[in-house]
């Protein structure tokens, strides 16, 4: 894969008080979030929750209620070059399947005016080099996903805007893609990407934007939500009273006996737990560290309805 570029002076992306009703249904609820440059931010909800929706009004295709996208301060619409600032993959629907893959890219590349030559070279940024004669009909699901990803890419943009793409691709393709990202971002881009597998997002994201029926539960680092949703140490000893008065007292307060007698403490190590129960003479059995992951945490943010959701 050759690597993928950035131009200089990074641009943050904003969405501003976003609300879009259908009729009555009111599918994204006075969103606003931010992505910063030189970062990989996932766009995280179950389905229904208006990610696909906010990302059309943040490009045009749909046509807010309320509310303002902007891109370095500008709204798509009002972009000089769009797709020399933001390169978008929605869905793989754009893709003729009669033409090659470097046809598709000549013709698209013509549209948006830029040289000739740059087709082949972002057919080898996605690793399609080998394929660029080949028909799009003849693609997988994974070589399609990839293709829709180098017309992104024909202008260079600061920006990346895209949904579900890591659907379809195997598990080469999406380390490939978590790395293609990762550079990008390295390099002072801007990348927001929607996703459901969430063991990727924990691997490839910087930052998280989380909604649940159009309205956001969640916007910050990754690193910030494991802090405050930490594991616990479930500990099995000859006095589970005694060793919660004793870590109580340095501190460790979340402590709670378990229905099969352990105590389960939060916030805390497996060692500071030997220590202390160590200090207060306390004899241990037995214990296992707990982590919680990302999809427990989404599942427990997206289980109930934020207040004033949308509907969708």
């Amino acid at each position: 894969m050759s690597s993928p570029f950035a131009r200089p002076g990074g641009i943050d992306l904003r969405v501003v008080d976003l609300t879009k009703e259908f009729g009555r249904i009111r599918a994204v609820d006075d969103l606003s979030f931010s992505v910063p440059a030189g970062a990989v931010t996932a766009f995280l909800g179950p389905n229904g929750a208006g990610k696909t929706t906010t990302l059309r009004m943040m490009l045009g295709l749909v046509r807010p209620t309320a509310g303002v996208a902007l891109f370095g301060g500008s709204p798509y619409a009002a972009l000089p070059e769009p797709a020399r600032t933001v390169g978008a993959v929605l869905d793989t629907v754009g893709l003729h399947p009669g033409r090659t893959a470097l046809g598709h890219l000549e013709v698209f590349g013509a549209a948006v005016g830029v040289a000739r030559g740059q087709s082949a070279r972002m057919l080898a940024m996605v690793g399609l080099e080998r394929s660029a004669r080949m028909k799009v009909r003849t693609f997988s699901l994974g070589m399609r996903q990839r293709l829709a990803l180098a017309t992104a890419l024909l202008g260079e943009p600061r920006v990346l805007v895209l949904d579900e793409p890591a659907n379809g691709l195997d598990p080469e393709g999406t380390a490939w893609l978590r790395e293609f990202l990762r550079s990008f971002a390295s390099r002072g881009g801007t990348v927001l990407t929607s996703s459901h597998i969430l063991r990727e997002v924990e691997h490839s994201a910087d930052n998280l934007v989380v909604v649940n029926r159009g309205a956001l539960v969640y916007e910050g680092s990754l690193e910030s939500l494991r802090r405050h949703n930490q594991g616990r140490v479930l500990v099995a000893s000859a006095s589970p009273a005694r060793l919660a008065t004793a870590l109580a007292a340095n501190g460790y307060i979340d402590a709670q006996v378990q229905p099969d007698g352990r105590l389960a403490v939060a916030g805390c190590t497996e060692a500071e737990v030997g220590a202390v129960a160590n200090a207060a003479g306390v004899e241990i059995f037995g214990m296992v560290a707990e982590q919680v992951d990302l999809e427990q945490i989404f599942l427990a943010m997206t289980a109930t309805p934020p207040p004033g959701g949308g509907l969708r």
